[in-house]
Parts: C-alpha cells; structure tokens; sequence
C-alpha cells in the first residue's frame, strides 16, 4: 500500500512539471490544483499511516519536492505571462505616431498679483520679510498697540488653536513686521506677503483665508510725505501713469495718523460704474504713520525713529484688476476658471 501511495506522488510531481498554462485562468486553476488548500497532494496525508516507518521520512521528503516544485513553477510562469503581456502592449505603441500634446500650467492669478506687487516695491528698495502662520498674540495683536478689549482679539475674528488662549492662525502680516522689528533696528523697510486667517463667514466679498502684502518703512525723519509719494508711485505702476490716489482719515491700532487710500477708477476713468459705485474712486488699501506705542513695544526709541506701514488684500487687487466679482473663485481650483489667466 505504501508504494502505491508513493506513486501517486511522483505522478502529481510529473503533472506538475509537464501542465503548460497559456493564460491567467490556466496559472489560477494550476495554483488551486497544486498550491490551493484543497489540492491534490493533500488527501494523501490520511494514507501516511500505512506507510513503512522506515520510509516515512522519504515521503516527507517527496510531499516537499512536491511543493517547492510547484510553487517554483507558479512564480515562473506569473512572471512568464507578465513579460509576455508587456511585450504584447509594447507591440501595439506606434513609435512613429506624435506624442501627446501636454497642456502647460500657469500661475495662479493670486501668486501672479502678490509677484507684481512684491517686484513693484523691490524696485524701490523694499525687501522680502516671510514668518510664520502660527502666531502667539503679543506678536500678531499686543505689540501692533491692539488693546486687551479690542474686537479683534474675540473668538468671532481670531482662529485660535485649541486649548489655547495664547496661540492663533495670525489675522495678518503685521507681525512679521513686529518680529523683524524685534530683531533689528532701524533702517527697516520691508514687504511682509502672505496667508492670514479671520473667522468670517464665507461669501462673495469675503473668505476667511485671504493673502495680504504689507509694508513697513523706519528710519529717522520718515515723514508721511514719504508714505504718501511711495503708495503714488504704487498705484501709477500697478494700474496705470494716469491713475490719481486720494487719503481718507482712518483709524488702526497700530498707526497714527492712519488713512485709508483709494485709487481713481481705472475701469471707466471717473465716468462711473459698477466698481467704483459711481464715485470714480476705488479703495484699495489702509495705511499710516507707525505708532510710537508700537515702535517702543518692539525695542525701538520712538523718539529718534519714526516709520510708515501700509497693508492690502491681494484678492481685493485681483479683484480689481482682472474684474472677478466673487473671492471665493480663487480657492475653488475650477480649471474653467483659472484656464483664463493662463497669459496673465
């Protein structure tokens, strides 16, 4: 009886070495024939009883040639198929026919109004300052003169991270501007461009993710004649020689005085329309001489420096300038929509 079950074995091990699979489905049917957990080898186990104690170790040693040889040929025969199924596709690529045409990207209209601005005031002097978006509140509301009871620092406004009372997504680029300040003495000039963060509802004319630009000036005798011919000189390069600005009184917490600025209309040239609601004029950005209270708070004498700071929104110049009537189109990331400023 034990020889009989011996010959079943070699037999399997001879099926094994002679199946030819063609295809997947015969490499799967091959695997649950001779690897499944039902294959055929298996039901031969129960029969090891009537085999001779002296040959049970060779029909171990057969079970496992068995095995191995199958599990040899399953691996072999998987990458065979593989390689033939790469050559077949390989056989079918025309090499001759023209590539496919590949659709250049563009920037984002964002990033192409914040480099504008940004090249604008490099031109005159101003260099980059970048910090981070994580800010603690000495920084982003104390040192910019912004009171303990101001509405600003509400929860309503303020994203603060959780559990804290001290750290917040900064509300905007000022406090690079207190940081540098911190860091350096006067003269200072510099542009702080960047992502702030406000909890507003989201709509049409606000977002509570926007990016800003501000700027920061200070060195003995800055005067706000000095504010005022820098920000004309802004305007005219960023809209057009003919444009016309004007000066509003304002308040902000960290300036004194302060102003709001606005721009002659560069759509219909002081006729009137939708954008400028028929003033002519058009706001733009708010600005002001730096406060002493801000400049003491940062380390710096008050006394022998003086300073201005301007700050704008670059969705609001984008706004304007490529005519978009809802904010929110520039964090939806519509292909129709950005496709349009791929010239821009």
């Amino acid at each position: 009886m034990s020889q009989e079950i011996f010959d079943k074995v070699k037999d399997i091990l001879k099926d094994i070495e002679n199946t030819a699979v063609q295809s997947k489905d015969e490499l799967e049917q091959f695997r649950i024939k001779f690897l499944g957990t039902k294959n055929v080898v298996k039901p031969l186990f129960s029969e090891i009883k009537n085999i001779a104690n002296d040959r049970k170790k060779e029909f171990g040693q057969l079970i496992n040639e068995v095995k191995q040889t199958a599990e040899s040929k399953f691996n072999n025969l998987k990458i065979s198929l593989a390689e033939g199924e790469e050559d077949a596709a390989g056989a079918e690529i025309d090499l001759t026919a023209p590539g496919a045409p590949m659709t250049l990207g563009a920037r984002h209209p964002i990033s192409v109004i914040m480099n504008r601005i940004i090249d604008i005031f490099e031109r005159i002097g101003f260099t980059v300052a970048e910090d981070r978006e994580i800010e603690d509140d000495w920084h982003n509301f104390t040192a910019m003169n912004t009171p303990d009871d101001h509405p600003a620092r509400d929860m309503q406004d303020t994203f603060y991270l959780m559990n804290s009372t001290e750290m917040l997504l900064r509300t905007h680029t000022s406090s690079v501007q207190a940081r540098v300040m911190k860091a350096k003495q006067p003269p200072i000039r510099i542009i702080a461009p960047g992502r702030v963060y406000r909890n507003e509802t989201i709509s049409a004319r606000a977002h509570c993710q926007f990016h800003q630009v501000e700027g920061l000036y200070v060195d003995e005798g800055v005067s706000f004649a000095d504010l005022k011919q820098t920000l004309d000189y802004f305007a005219k390069e960023m809209f057009s020689q003919d444009t016309k600005i004007r000066l509003r009184p304002s308040y902000f917490p960290f300036t004194e005085p302060s102003a709001e600025m606005d721009v002659s209309c560069f759509i219909c040239e002081g006729k009137g329309c939708n954008v400028c609601k028929y003033t002519s004029w058009v706001e733009i950005l708010g600005c002001g001489m730096v406060d002493p209270a801000v400049l003491e708070n940062c380390g710096i004498d008050s006394k022998k420096y003086t300073g201005f700071a301007f700050g704008m929104g670059i969705e609001r110049q984008a706004m304007l300038k490529y005519r978009v009537d809802d904010i929110r189109l520039f964090f939806e990331n519509d292909v129709r929509f950005l496709k349009q400023f791929t010239s821009a």
